[in-house]
């Protein structure tokens, strides 16, 4: 696969890069009045180039992909991933686990301020988790702090936590955006007008289904940006967005389409970065005929995941198995039909009493990311094949997670965001008392007991034999259909400095990032 990423990606960009600079003409190089200070001096303002609007700034709710990578300049959590994808000092500089793996000691930073200017310290911490704890907050990583039971300010930066049992996965899990700390005394019901974050950058602006622009915060413990704003800017057709690029007005933009990155061209650089979140095909269990697991199977085996995979993405990608994270990955060999069986899917029909065939509904994303209808459609005819009829329902994206939260669906066509540690993917999706169980509709007592044993152990090796077992069961029930994880195509202008895209797909380089 990596060998037909190189040759096809570059060859594209050759064949169409000149026109493209015989069409934009001055684009090539561009320095425009925007961009420069009368001095001549470069104006640290980044303009990015995105699709959609976001539909949050609350970092505990949001879900959708804009509204992380804006929310992620202007929040913090305790622990950051590096490059490498190893938890590392966020808010909290340094820890200490106890030899029986019950208590986790923070060291937090000292001199962090929120952008209101109130001091940040470890009371912020306890009442951020208790508020993402409680099940009213409707907090999409709630499962992330469930091994949580008692905290502790034993002095201003200290925080003492105590578990309920040792949690191997919990550094990743305070990774997340959505375990991100704001003030004790926060108003969320005025986050969406007034965000408070320890981040890099605050609002600045926000006019709905056009920008928000966010202004550096020249308090950023990490240190101030060198940009003095960032505007994401809605422009809903990528192919609008490259034309943006090639005429300068945009400075950089991130695409998950291999085609329309292909069409950049001139001086724009493209990087290809490969990507921990999945594209999946989710199943609601809990409704007929998804609830038996023959028909679940049989949608498995009616899948050509390969074919799927070259229709929306040109083949770039790759298929997998239900866990992506590098240590722990799983075999995509390793399920019911390896390759696509209509046979078999028939088979498993006919077991589950549809000799004849069945319909059924599919929702899928029209905007948001690209490859998302193409995937239905490629998906909706292979079935057809297998005796399923699918009902393809477009929604935009608003709508679409509406939808998705309230599991109101027979199929969803999804990309789901994955962590360095599986459990920290899936402990909220598949375990009982997961906060987005609703969501996956499926959840058994033995996964319960394989993902408890998962995150209590801290042996290596003996994890990934456990996230093994786990990765087996759920191939073998097909709650969800796992087809492919893809690429982002980072673009920049030759005039943006010091950004580096990372395979977690975060935007949180931003703030070493600058004009030059």
């Amino acid at each position: 696969m990596k060998a037909k990423r190189q040759r096809r990606l570059p060859k594209l960009v050759a064949a169409i890069g000149v026109s493209a600079l015989a069409l934009t003409g001055c684009a090539e190089g561009v320095t425009t009045d925007e961009q420069t200070g009368g001095d001549g001096a470069a104006e640290q303002n980044l303009v990015i180039g995105v699709t959609t609007d976001i539909n949050s700034l609350n970092p505990w709710t949001a879900t959708q992909y804009q509204a992380v990578d804006v929310l992620t300049q202007m929040y913090g959590s305790l622990v950051e991933f590096d490059a490498e994808l190893n938890p590392g000092p966020g808010l909290a500089e340094s820890w200490e686990v106890s030899e029986d793996g019950l208590t986790v000691t923070f060291k937090l930073r000292e001199g962090v301020t929120f952008s209101d200017g109130s001091e940040f310290d470890a009371e912020d911490v306890i009442a951020s988790y208790e508020t993402i704890q409680d099940p009213e907050t409707a907090a999409v990583s709630a499962a992330n702090l469930a091994s949580i039971d008692a905290m502790e300010a034993t002095d201003p930066h200290t925080l003492e936590m105590t578990l309920t049992q040792p949690d191997a996965a919990l550094f990743s899990k305070l990774s997340s955006l959505g375990t991100a700390i704001m003030p004790s005394d926060v108003d969320l019901a005025d986050v969406e007008n007034n965000p408070v974050g320890t981040g890099g950058f605050t609002l600045q602006d926000r006019s709905p289904n056009q920008s928000v622009t966010l202004a550096a915060n020249p308090d950023y413990w990490y240190g101030a940006p060198a940009l003095e704003t960032i505007e994401f800017r809605v422009i809903p057709d990528q192919s609008a967005v490259v034309s943006a690029l090639q005429a300068g007005n945009v400075q950089m933009a991130v695409f998950d389409d291999a085609t329309v990155a292909s069409t950049v061209g001139g001086e724009i650089t493209v990087e290809e970065t490969a990507r921990l979140d999945m594209h999946v095909l989710q199943l609601n269990s809990e409704r007929e005929p998804m609830n038996d697991v023959n028909v679940r199977l049989a949608i498995s085996c009616a899948i050509d995941r390969e074919g799927v995979l070259e229709s929306a993405a040109m083949g770039e990608g790759e298929v997998i198995g239900p866990i992506t994270s590098p240590s722990f990955k799983s075999d995509p060999a390793d399920r019911p039909c390896p390759e696509r069986d209509v046979e078999q899917a028939k088979q498993y029909l006919a077991d589950a009493g549809y000799e004849d065939g069945l319909s059924l509904k599919m929702i899928a994303m029209q905007d948001g990311y690209s490859t998302a209808i193409a995937e239905a459609q490629t998906i909706q005819s292979q079935l057809a094949e297998a005796g399923i009829e699918v009902e393809l329902e477009p929604l935009e994206s608003g709508t679409y997670v509406d939808r998705w939260i309230a599991t109101d669906f027979d199929m969803a066509v999804a990309l789901n965001g994955a962590s360095a540690d599986p459990d920290a993917t899936y402990g909220r999706y598949f375990t009982s008392t997961g906060n987005l169980n609703d969501v996956a509709a499926f959840s058994t007592d033995e996964l319960d007991a394989l993902f408890l044993e998962g995150r209590s152990e801290s042996d290596p090796e003996a994890r990934k034999e456990i996230y093994a077992e786990i990765s087996g069961y759920l191939e073998d029930q097909a709650p969800w259909i796992w087809l492919f994880t893809g690429y982002n195509y980072t673009a920049m202008a030759p005039q943006v400095q010091g950004f580096e895209p990372l395979v977690s797909g975060s935007l949180l380089g931003l703030r070493d990032a600058s004009i030059g």
